[in-house]
């Protein structure tokens, strides 16, 4: 009887380490042997020849790295306050007992059961000047009506945006409809007694309460506009040029198709710092807050 108990004692520790030993090695283990490799001439095959961050010096000066950093910054600024904002006012219509909610909730929900190479196809479909929008307005008399964004570098990362707030404004709509619902309904009734109008109440009093709602949010956008790939090679395949490209498909190619195992693993160890840059003032907020 003592053995057995022993026996079971052990099991939920054993579970503990394991798990935290599958990290330290799949994970943070990646993490470093992407860094060491980020410090040698590697092209396909690793070679431990360490030259130091000629890597990285060399990806300061490519031009397309410095294009696909700029583009993720410009989406990411689009993708995010674009979600955030379609995604609660998705969430303010559900809360406010807008009629067929749940088909309502299915609609803008269903993107999310799609692949990201699927969206990226029906979108590439759907703007194409020659079969998408611009072909079926002018088919339908105006023959002067033009939308080929695609195939302006100058406005193809917009694109990419429209379809990507498309997708993700409904994980926003639930995640702030869920904090909607647990609003105290005390504070409604004060809002109502007060007379204060509809709109200013959620803008003034009910979403500065849901900051962390909002923040998870944020964390969650963040990294799709990271690893941001999928989508990008359906819909543009980083063009047209480089005016669509992104750091993560820069890491892919030069990888596997210039077979860069070194330049590819410092872009991925600068696509890293930069996602914790960008989550660096939430994390101090939150920190400074809790002091």
């Amino acid at each position: 009887m003592t053995h057995w108990f022993k026996r079971q004692m052990f099991r939920p520790v054993f579970t503990v380490v394991a798990f935290f030993a599958v990290i330290a090695i799949f994970f943070y283990g990646s993490i470093g042997w992407t860094f060491i490799m980020s410090l040698t001439k590697s092209t396909l095959i690793p070679r431990y020849d360490f030259v130091g961050f000629d890597q990285y010096v060399e990806l300061m000066d490519n031009k397309r790295w410095i294009v696909s950093c700029i583009n993720m910054v410009v989406f990411g600024l689009l993708f995010i306050i674009g979600s955030l904002i379609l995604g609660s006012i998705l969430a303010i219509l559900l809360d406010r007992g807008i009629a067929g909610e749940g088909a309502f909730r299915t609609i803008f929900l269903y993107p999310l059961a799609i692949s990201l190479i699927v969206t990226g196809l029906g979108w590439r479909w759907l703007l194409d000047p020659s079969i998408g929008i611009q072909a079926m307005v002018r088919d339908m008399g105006w023959d002067n009506f033009v939308f080929d964004w695609l195939t302006q570098p100058d406005r193809a990362i917009y694109t990419l945006v429209i379809a990507s707030i498309w997708r993700s404004a409904g994980l926003v709509m639930i995640i702030v409809l869920a904090g909607l619902r647990s609003v105290d309904g005390d504070l409604w009734k004060a809002i109502r007694m007060e007379n204060v109008p509809v709109w200013r109440a959620y803008v003034q009093v009910i979403f500065p309460g849901m900051r962390p709602v909002f923040a998870s949010c944020i964390v969650l956008l963040m990294s799709e506009v990271i690893r941001g790939y999928d989508l990008i090679v359906a819909m543009t395949n980083g063009g047209p040029g480089i005016s669509t490209e992104m750091p993560a498909k820069f890491a892919v190619d030069f990888f596997f198709a210039r077979m860069n195992l070194s330049l590819a693993s410092a872009a991925s160890i600068l696509m890293l710092l930069l996602s914790l840059l960008m989550l660096a003032p939430y994390l101090y907020s939150e920190f400074r807050r809790r002091d």
